[in-house]
């Protein structure tokens, strides 16, 4: 029984190169290149423009690290060609973000400005003072960096303030009723 989204193949975009390197792989596109070692039991094969996983037996730890495998050189292979963005809004009366230079200044409500300095390989960019979009070639990276300016002020249920995702939801909460 081998694994649904390991058995797929990753068709290898134009201007991307792949080697495959025994347990090594490595990826080289528009937007940087990136490289991951394969978990033992699994290998990796070019064919016809297209990388395909191949678990060496049937063994269920072998099997779990299948689709993982897949998962992850899938993305590196978008990464390396399209790139990954997550878009943070800040809502909230007097909360805005400042660019300076490479990092953020945010001013949240508190009785200080907040600095995010940029991680290893992510830019980010502030189209006007509410919002934040935070990008680069790693999918992961990208992710817990808007996780964590998420995280430096969390929408409230109440009025919604907060820094949230662009594609998130509230659930809004009723306040307490008046007399």
């Amino acid at each position: 029984m081998a694994s649904h989204i390991g058995k797929l193949p990753i068709a290898v975009p134009a201007g991307v190169e792949v080697s495959i390197n025994g347990q090594e792989f490595a990826v080289k596109g528009p937007k940087g290149s990136s490289s991951y070692t394969i978990p033992d039991g699994v290998e990796g094969k070019v064919e016809d423009n297209q990388i395909i996983m191949v678990p060496v037996n049937d063994e269920r730890p072998t099997r779990a690290k299948h689709g993982l495998s897949r998962s992850i050189v899938a993305s590196m292979v978008e990464g390396v060609s399209k790139g990954y963005k997550k878009h943070l809004l800040i809502v909230g009366t007097g909360y805005r973000v400042v660019a300076k230079g490479k990092s953020l200044e945010f001013s949240l409500g508190y009785s200080h400005t907040i600095t995010v300095n940029p991680p290893e390989g992510i830019t980010f960019e502030t189209p006007n003072a509410n919002e934040v979009i935070v990008s680069g070639i790693d999918k992961q990276a990208v992710g817990q960096a808007a996780a964590n300016i998420r995280r430096l002020r969390a929408p409230e249920p109440y009025k919604g303030k907060g820094i949230k995702y662009a594609d998130e939801h509230i659930m809004r909460k009723a306040g307490k009723a008046g007399k």
